[in-house]
């Protein structure tokens, strides 16, 4: 039986203290998001974020142990730039993570690559969590529907906005414009599409128009999480409905036992 690799996190230990003359964490990790919001996940190195702050590699081992610690608190520094307001309704608070997460994803593209893989375990990323988790309450949401609100927002936002990160990458790589990528496409799709004349159509009368690949995705998005949350407003009516019918039918028994 292979034995399971054991967890660490940055976030299992108190941060060290700053030494003579040297480096901050936070000093290291603003440095580390300029280089990866620069030239991406796979340039990201101790030696280069070292020399990218005018000191060796061992400044930045005195706050961080390797590369995926540095990755940690890279990904959280990250979700600092989605702003939650408390108090705020849970159908507000879950469009502002919403699109707060989108454009956090969308400034810094390596983030995409770290979802799912590095845990989202540090403070930015639980505050968000716990702000959408007491939002939802407040709201009325009880039990398991809580978390289930919850995951239905994220996994909402994020299969709508990753693809998206994954094609503005290609476009850096590839040292092209969006429409420069749509327009490429054009003979690929007349061919493949041509069994599907009704889809091929679609894709014609698009074209055929100013046509700005960024706008329709971020109407694309609204329209989406608009629909996403008005069916997580009907599923609350629906249990207010369940709730307010069983509670005569509760009372009823409790005056009947009474009795008894």
């Amino acid at each position: 039986m292979v034995t399971p690799k054991k967890f660490t996190s940055v976030w299992m230990r108190e941060p060290r203290g700053q030494r003579e003359r040297g480096l901050t964490r936070d000093q290291i990790v603003k440095a580390a998001m300029e280089l990866l919001d620069a030239e991406g996940l796979d340039a990201l190195s101790m030696r280069k974020l070292g020399a990218k702050l005018g000191s060796g590699a061992t400044s930045v081992y005195w706050h961080v142990a390797n590369k995926d610690e540095l990755l940690e608190l890279a990904m959280d520094g990250a979700y600092a730039d989605v702003v939650l307001h408390p108090g705020r309704s849970w159908r507000e608070t879950a469009s502002d993570f919403s699109y707060g997460l989108r454009g956090a994803i969308l400034h810094h593209l390596w983030l995409a690559s770290l979802i799912g893989v590095v845990p989202s375990l540090g403070p930015q990323a639980l505050r968000c969590s716990a702000m959408l988790v007491d939002a939802f309450d407040r709201g009325g949401f009880r039990g398991m529907d809580v978390d289930f609100a919850v995951a239905a927002v994220l996994s909402y936002t994020l299969g709508a906005t990753l693809p998206e990160a994954s094609w503005r990458s290609a476009a850096i790589r590839t040292d092209c414009t969006e429409q420069e990528q749509v327009e490429a496409l054009g003979p690929v799709i007349d061919r493949v599409a041509a069994e599907h004349p009704a889809l091929h159509e679609r894709y014609q009368s698009y074209h055929a128009r100013d046509y700005d690949p960024k706008l329709a995705r971020k109407i694309g998005f609204d329209y989406g999480l608009v629909a996403m949350l008005d069916g997580l407003a009907e599923r609350l009516r629906q249990a207010g409905s369940r709730e307010a019918q069983a509670s005569p039918a509760s009372a009823t028994e409790s005056t009947t036992d009474q009795r008894t």
